[in-house]
């Protein structure tokens, strides 16, 4: 196997390989751009018109969806997959990654669109390059951008798998990419009303790209994640890398997917913050009307209007300012 395909032990080693640039027998170029990004381009003739975007590791503590894109990384090193997309490869916080921790300082997915700018730190500097790394791949005209940037929940939930759609004024949602999640094994998703700091939102929002955060399971430690079952997420990747995707039924094909919209959010002003939740309260929780949901300073009451109001990324422990959790209420297209 070239050594490039060890993209995660590389990275989680903190080493940097001796080549840069490998290439498959088959004319697959492998290129280090620089720690946790690879960049794989397929022989001329091959390319299908793809560039792909697949990230993790954005929270170092969410490893399943980063030993997914170890699997692919070798199965491109070893000849295994073919590809005709170009692909960027990104670990998203390696220092976190090698921590076992979801972030050192700042959590970077809070990061984007600018946000950097007012924080500093390591987060911050690698949140900036993650934008330059994106903006350049998506940089060449004419083709068809796609970004799926992979986490895996805190906690556990009454939807295991389920997508946030981010929002940019004026853009409508695409049935194709709707369909294509549903045949990934994605239950759900949020669709989203306002732009967002994440990297998705980022490369949705700046870059022309289909984007998507997807939510694949609970965080576990590396080697534990036999119980995240990601068959057919991975099964599409391997589709979308060989340019061999069977078309999706757009029209009807989305019978049985859940779409939700949010609600409100609910934003954490200062350290009186309290969430009247259970503590191991699961994602997409229904909560009934007049419920008091969270209290803050200056008489600050959140109280359950919405008929139908789920609960997803309860987090009391977010600091000030930031989002302590969304409610959601069903939705259409």
């Amino acid at each position: 196997m070239l050594a490039l395909g060890k993209l995660l032990d590389l990275t989680l080693a903190g080493r940097e390989p001796t080549e840069k640039i490998q290439l498959t027998a088959e004319g697959t170029r492998l290129h280090w751009l620089t720690e946790g990004a690879l960049e794989i381009t397929p022989p001329g003739a091959a390319d299908c018109g793809l560039d792909l975007l697949l990230s993790a590791g954005i929270h170092g503590n969410e490893t399943a969806p980063i030993e997914l894109l170890d699997r692919l990384v070798q199965g491109v090193a070893r000849g295994e997959l073919r590809p005709r997309a170009r692909i960027l490869f990104l670990l998203g916080n390696p220092d976190a990654m090698r921590r076992g921790e979801r972030y050192v300082e700042h959590d970077i997915n809070r990061l984007f669109c600018g946000r950097h700018e007012e924080s500093s730190g390591f987060e911050a500097l690698r949140a900036a390059e993650l934008e330059r790394l994106a903006t350049s791949f998506f940089s060449k005209p004419g083709r068809t951008r796609l970004h799926y940037d992979l986490h895996t929940a805190i906690r556990g939930s009454k939807i295991e798998q389920f997508a946030l759609y981010p929002y940019r004024e004026g853009r409508a949602h695409s049935q194709r990419e709707l369909a294509r999640l549903k045949a990934a094994g994605i239950e759900a998703v949020l669709l989203q009303n306002k732009t967002g700091i994440t990297f998705s939102s980022f490369t949705y929002a700046h870059l022309e790209a289909e984007a998507f955060t997807l939510e694949l399971g609970k965080a576990r430690p590396f080697g534990q994640n036999g119980i995240v079952k990601l068959d057919r997420l991975e099964t599409l990747l391997e589709q979308l890398i060989e340019g061999r995707e069977a078309e999706s039924e757009e029209d009807g094909g989305l019978d049985g997917m859940q779409l939700f919209t949010v609600a409100r959010e609910i934003i954490k002003h200062s350290e009186g913050f309290r969430l009247h939740l259970p503590d191991d309260i699961e994602n997409f929780s229904e909560l009934p009307v007049g419920y008091l949901l969270a209290e803050d300073i200056a008489d600050t009451r959140w109280v359950i209007e919405e008929e139908g109001a789920r609960i997803i990324f309860p987090n009391p422990k977010v600091k000030n300012g930031l989002r302590a959790g969304i409610l959601v209420v069903p939705a259409n297209l």
